[in-house]
């Protein structure tokens, strides 16, 4: 799947931006990432709030292989492929998709950040 190919796909949601990664591609809207391409299949973002859709629809994480196995990432789900062909349906899914990406980042901003390494040691007074 090109990035034209998906920007036609999600032309019905918006204007979206596609970059290479990780062997894959990350779909963008607003410079939020919200979905991610891997070997032609999409996942969307999910959390607490849109996993429900996921779950009805029986649509499994986001997997790869590494060295030392298969590795799952859950907080991204298959899109459904019925949505291939609905771009009314697919738009409202990649709202509540970048809804969902929207609530992550904002949750991360809020949260305190854990010191670690060095830089606490030396903030205690030690190494």
């Amino acid at each position: 799947m090109s990035p034209d190919d998906i920007r036609e796909l999600f032309a019905v949601f918006g204007r979206v931006s596609v970059r290479r990664m990780f062997g894959g591609a990350g779909i963008y809207a607003e410079d939020t990432i919200f979905a991610l391409v891997h070997e032609g299949i999409i996942y969307l973002k999910a959390d607490e709030q849109n996993a429900p859709a996921f779950d009805r629809e029986a649509l499994g994480p986001f997997t790869y292989v590494t060295r030392d196995g298969k590795r799952g990432v859950t907080s991204y789900r298959r899109m459904p492929d019925r949505l291939y062909d609905d771009p009314d349906d697919l738009a409202r899914w990649a709202r509540d998709a970048l809804a969902a990406a929207r609530r992550r980042a904002a949750r991360q901003k809020s949260s305190p950040r854990k010191k670690t390494g060095n830089r606490t040691a030396r903030a205690r007074g030690g190494a």
